[in-house]
């Protein structure tokens, strides 16, 4: 009887899970429309757990589709769409489907020739047979679409997908998310041959490289001055040397972060519509701020003066401003990036270390002080 009963159990909890996540199919290929509309290729498309089941007829360059995908919250939005002119968003021919305020399913088609302002248009190739239908949460966009006869030349379009939390008045939708699966919604479709390959972001390498030069200029060298002047310098045998090691970290790390700051400016005019204020403005911040305290090395008195007092408080406070700002906005930088877990962890693991080496040394140099003050005479 036990066994019965658990096996009853097992049915019936897979039989809930097929009623509560009919969308959530492993492949494409198992997916059924209640309008039984048959296709002849489909793709599980490489983000946002997404769908795309076509039909070609390229005697009439007509593309039958069916795109299935989740909106980011339960009265958001899900688009497909064709972008003859480029790889992203901007310029595509979009199909939009949404639930309105009365729970019914609407379509609507977005003609996003930028950013600034995306409400309902219509595009510029004809568009008919569209519907949209939504159960367990999922929502699929059902359309036949006249494909430019530039396009069917090559046989190959560029497709582009995306999902949103919700829309507001006249259409108009609200920004999706900018993960990297939202950045990377984008592939070529073959049009004959059925088959998808993911388009790659241009802009990649230069994010990258823009990551990797902030980390290493506001992340790394500018702590790892900071640590050696602060530290250093309470050994009378490592003066004057630490004064030239400070000097150099500050200035490569400027360097390296003047470089990094205009390949970030570089990205932000490639990426129009895309703005990440925060991480830009504290950028801004790091650059103006690094200027000022490289000033520093020229306007320098000498340790007798009567102004050093004034510049100290100057050049200390301008320089653990940039310390706290720079190793923040390098997280952010990395969470927007998403890399690999493991770029994340190691630059933890860095400034872990050069924390320890810090808190380290703070105690050795406290030490270090109280015996000089205790050996000296009244």
């Amino acid at each position: 009887m036990a066994s019965l009963r658990y096996s009853f159990l097992i049915i019936w909890f897979s039989f809930l899970a097929l009623i509560i996540s009919p969308g959530y199919s492993e492949t494409c290929t198992s997916q059924k429309f209640t309008n039984n509309n048959l296709y002849s290729h489909c793709l599980d498309l490489p983000v946002l757990a997404s769908y795309l089941h076509f039909s070609y007829d390229s005697s009439n360059t007509t593309l039958s589709i069916a795109f299935i995908a989740t909106p980011a919250k339960s009265d958001g939005w899900i688009a497909w769409a064709i972008n003859p002119t480029g790889t992203g968003m901007a310029g595509s021919q979009t199909l939009v489907a949404y639930k309105d305020s009365n729970g019914s399913m609407v379509l609507k088609t977005y003609d996003i020739a930028s950013y600034s302002s995306i409400v309902p248009k219509k595009l510029a190739f004809d568009v008919w047979d569209t519907s949209a239908e939504s159960s367990g949460g999922v929502i699929r966009i059902f359309a036949k679409i006249k494909v430019p006869s530039d396009l069917a030349a090559s046989g190959k379009v560029n497709q582009v997908w995306q999902v949103g939390p919700g829309v507001g008045s006249g259409g108009m939708l609200q920004k999706h998310d900018f993960a990297s699966a939202n950045l990377n919604s984008k592939a070529t479709l073959d049009l004959l041959s059925g088959e998808g390959s993911s388009a790659t972001d241009p802009r990649l390498k230069k994010k990258n490289i823009h990551g990797i030069l902030n980390a290493v200029s506001w992340g790394i060298l500018f702590p790892l001055g900071a640590i050696i002047a602060r530290y250093m310098r309470t050994f009378e045998s490592a003066d004057p040397a630490w004064f030239y090691l400070h000097v150099f970290c500050q200035i490569s790390a400027y360097a390296i972060g003047v470089a990094g700051w205009a390949t970030g400016l570089k990205l932000g005019s490639e990426s129009q519509g895309i703005t990440y204020t925060i991480h830009r403005n504290i950028g801004i911040a790091l650059f103006s701020l690094a200027t000022v305290q490289i000033f520093a090395l020229f306007l320098r008195p000498k340790k007798d003066h009567k102004y050093r007092f004034y510049w100290n408080i100057y050049h200390h406070s301008i320089g653990y401003s940039i310390l706290v700002l720079g190793i923040y906005n390098v997280f952010r930088g990395l969470n927007m990036l998403n890399p690999e877990d493991k770029w994340k962890t190691a630059y933890f693991l860095v400034i872990v270390v050069l924390g320890g080496i810090a808190v380290l040394l703070e105690a050795i140099t406290w030490i270090v002080v109280l015996r000089r003050k205790s050996s000296k005479p009244t």
